[in-house]
């Protein structure tokens, strides 16, 4: 008789007590069954423990939802391509704080509660920084009590499983719903037309009218996200594509002509199949182009119906209403067709005129700018607009013609400033509709993600407009949530914050971890802080251990860099510099190797598929570390690890256990950064340049406690034009480490086309137009000053600790309380 045998199933979704859970558990194992009756592994275990804590969830979010109804008060909706959601057990479990209970139940079944929970597969809905910090705003929503909704797409694949073989990455697709995922809830009355093509036919009277093309459903799957010790619990919306019976061409199909039968079926597929497919081709931009709409549709015709459902209750039902009661934060530029599709229902639909439409959408909608590089500034082909969305084309032209009208009428000191604003780039080469112009013209608040991204925008990219709408520009400096990025991921080093402020209520008031400083010298806390550390560092090395066959040595400096790959995260620095440190400890005398700080340098993150350069970054490191970690004079002293298929699980494992994080973005690029935050928040010192939220992290945990170097913000545009006039002198110690690479030390893959971007003085691809050049000096002695500092443990854990003690202000629950407070004009709405 097995464990699980013993456990009589009992339906008990409230249950509290480890006991009535097992019974739950064993219910749910019975009578909610997705395997064969006879298993009950780990697996399972997993899936029946998921839908036991799903029941606590149900009841609050349903509570919530009719509260909300009931109360009828102003909601944010927040729309995102993106989410990085994560693992949710252990989450769940920890905001609604059953942990002990549930790990107590399932001992009962001889299982331990870390083990079902690593079953659990990451939902593959986000890319990188984008996602999460979407994923720790619904988190904060939730526990600050917000009426809010996440919406965006139920991708069937996400992104891509990340591989690495011999030729370097490789992408696989990803199989998070291979099985099914037990927190999402279909709602089948929820259902919306989608259409796509077609054309615009015009009545007799001017209406006009979106018709023919091809028609498809939007069906909404509903995810809990509760809130942290309190009762209310939001939803995250997910959209999948659907076609009908209606739309199966039964007469095809038995005249064997199965792919045309289903075309409709199959193109519906495609919508949710894949996050950011490659767009090279004209199918590719279309695809992508039909994911956005079908997103900004779906969201705002439910959104429109829920207004429409509640003004039922109210006695007026005037669409200028609308905005007192609905805000719509776009998450960059991917919902910007919320703007023309929220114009299109109210005049098509709803009968509005432009004007009282214009006013509407003005004051519901608000814009998010997370980047200043040009290839995330969406731009899309007219013609491909005007083919997928006819509409929604002429829409934005007569915005873009009635904006010109405006600038001319009222500024004519800008006339000639206009076509570099206009949001059409009529260029007869290549007409394109500029996204993020369309958002600052027709959004009510514009916002960055860092006080040095924030004034960028202002100064630079966004400075024409400021002059014409200076209230129309916020900051809101980026946050994370503190429950998965330290409560729940690093329970030792929670424990003794917990145990040395003497309350666990910096678990929602993050500011409380200042009271840390005053035991910053504080021999006892310094032997606890090391020994959570250790803990977390060798459950780390573990986890390398298992995923690269690789092993580490604790006691080593963890150095740890993970992010998506990209060159102006200049993860190529991060590999050059482990390069010239391998050379250096090759060029010592063994007696000279033993006064090493030993290190070990982890690099993960995931190259777009498309993205050459990235790719052969990745291939580097891997190449690097294949060298290094089997050169038996060296290898105590360095090691070099690439980590695959980098997620927000893998992170939870990393950044614990990180000691030094590389945030090494060229000054002015990277917006904001929250893994900086989340290293910071575990008590990871940081090697960064004045970049992002780097600026304000330095500012809070202490210039002495972080490794700054390079060149700052305002000084790039000049260095880059130095570089063209031919005055840039490389250091030796950056031509050695290139060098060395040409050399072949590191096999025979060609690296020339990635070090040829390093080198000339223009060009594209070439000039080294992310400065790597130019910082690598500063980099290395830096890092020459990290080896020092670590050698001094007690100053070490003093700027460990410090670092912990000042992450306070990046709390995501400050970031959203100022949205709520200063965007949103929404209040908290507890369940009572």
């Amino acid at each position: 008789m097995s464990a699980a045998d013993k456990v009589k199933p009992a339906a008990s979704p409230a249950a509290q007590e480890p006991s009535a859970i097992a019974g739950n558990i064993s219910y749910h194992a019975q009578y909610s069954p997705h395997f064969s009756p006879l298993a009950f592994g780990p697996e399972q275990a997993f899936y029946a423990t998921a839908e036991s804590v799903r029941d606590h969830l149900l009841q609050r979010w349903n509570d919530t939802y009719l509260h909300f109804h009931k109360t009828d008060p102003k909601q944010t909706y927040y729309l995102s391509m993106e989410y990085l959601q994560g693992r949710a057990l252990t989450n769940a479990v920890g905001n609604l704080g059953i942990t002990g209970a549930y790990a107590d139940a399932l001992k009962k079944f001889g299982y331990e509660l870390e083990a079902i929970a690593g079953q659990e597969r990451d939902a593959a809905l986000g890319n990188g920084g984008l996602g999460r910090l979407a994923s720790c705003f619904l988190d904060s929503m939730a526990t600050l009590n917000l009426p809010s909704w996440g919406y965006g797409l139920r991708y069937r694949y996400g992104l891509f499983k990340q591989r690495i073989a011999q030729e370097g990455q490789e992408e696989i697709a990803e199989d998070w719903l291979d099985k099914f995922s037990p927190w999402e809830i279909v709602r089948h009355d929820v259902v919306y037309p989608i259409r796509f093509f077609g054309h615009v036919e015009i009545s007799p009277d001017g209406k006009r009218k979106w018709t023919g093309g091809e028609v498809l459903s939007a069906l909404a799957y509903d995810v809990p996200i509760p809130g942290y010790k309190t009762k209310n619990a939001i939803s995250l919306r997910l959209w999948d594509a659907k076609a009908t019976a209606e739309d199966f061409n039964l007469f095809q199909f038995n005249d064997g002509q199965y792919e045309s039968a289903a075309q409709l079926h199959s193109r519906a597929q495609q919508i949710c199949a894949v996050l950011y497919p490659g767009d090279a081709t004209e199918e590719g931009k279309l695809l992508r182009l039909k994911q956005q709409y079908f997103l900004c549709s779906a969201s705002l015709q439910d959104i429109i119906f829920r207004f429409k459902e509640r003004k039922a209750d109210r006695v007026s039902g005037k669409w200028s209403e609308f905005p007192s009661k609905v805000a719509v934060q776009m998450n960059d530029t991917h919902p910007t067709l919320a703007i023309p599709e929220l114009m299109r229902l109210l005049m098509d639909v709803e009968g509005l005129g432009w004007d009282e439409a214009w006013d509407v959408t003005n004051k519901t909608v608000a814009y998010t700018n997370h980047t200043v590089l040009p290839e995330a500034l969406e731009k899309w082909s007219q013609a491909v607009m005007r083919k997928l969305l006819p509409r929604h084309m002429e829409i934005i032209e007569e915005i873009d013609k009635r904006f010109r009208e405006m600038v001319i009428s009222t500024r004519k000191d800008m006339e000639g400033k206009i076509e570099s604003m206009r949001v059409l780039d009529n260029n007869p080469e290549k007409p394109v509709v500029r996204m993020a112009n369309l958002c600052v013209v027709a959004g009510h608040t514009v916002n960055g993600v860092a006080e040095l991204h924030s004034n960028i925008l202002k100064e630079e990219l966004f400075a024409d407009y400021l002059s014409i709408w200076p209230k129309k520009f916020q900051n809101k400096t980026n946050g994370i949530t503190p429950r998965r990025w330290l409560r729940f991921c690093n329970p030792e080093l929670s424990e003794i914050v917990t145990k040395w402020l003497k309350t666990d209520q910096w678990t929602s008031n993050l500011d409380l971890l200042t009271g840390l400083r005053k035991f910053a010298d504080d021999e006892k806390l310094h032997a606890e802080w090391a020994a959570a550390k250790l803990a977390s560092k060798k459950r780390l090395a573990k986890h390398v251990l298992d995923v690269t066959g690789v092993t580490i040595d604790p006691n080593s400096l963890f150095d740890i860099q993970i992010k998506r790959i990209h060159e102006y995260k200049r993860q190529l620095m991060n590999i050059l510099g482990a390069v010239y440190r391998y050379k250096k400890l090759k060029e010592m005398s063994a007696a000279d190797r033993q006064k090493v700080t030993p290190r070990t340098v982890m690099v993960g993150g995931k190259a777009f598929a498309t993205y050459t350069n990235a790719k052969r970054i990745v291939k580097l490191v891997n190449d690097v570390g294949a060298v290094v970690n089997n050169d038996a004079d060296v290898n105590k002293y360095l090691k070099v690890v690439f980590i695959p298929n980098y997620n927000v699980s893998v992170a939870e494992v990393l950044i614990p256990g990180s000691e030094l994080s590389q945030h090494i973005s060229t000054a002015g690029m990277e917006a904001s950064g929250t893994s900086n935050m989340k290293f910071s928040l575990n008590g990871c010192v940081i090697i960064g340049t004045l970049d992002g939220a780097n600026v304000e992290i330095r500012e809070e945990v202490g210039q002495d406690n972080f490794f700054l170097f390079g060149a700052k913000a305002d000084q790039v545009a000049g260095l880059r034009k130095d570089r063209e006039n031919g005055l840039f002198k490389p250091d030796p110690r950056f031509e050695e480490a290139k060098q060395f690479i040409r050399s072949g030390a590191f096999g025979t893959y060609d690296y020339t086309p990635l070090l040829d971007s390093l080198e000339g003085n223009t060009g594209f691809g070439r000039g080294d137009y992310f400065l790597v050049g130019y910082d690598f000096p500063s980099y290395i002695d830096a890092q020459a000053r990290v080896d020092e500092a670590y050698k001094d443990k007690k100053k070490w854990i003093k700027m460990s600790i410090l670092n912990t003690a000042g992450s306070g202000k990046f709390s995501s629950d400050r970031t959203i309380d100022q949205y709520a407070k200063e965007i949103w004009g929404i209040s908290a709405c507890p369940v009572p």
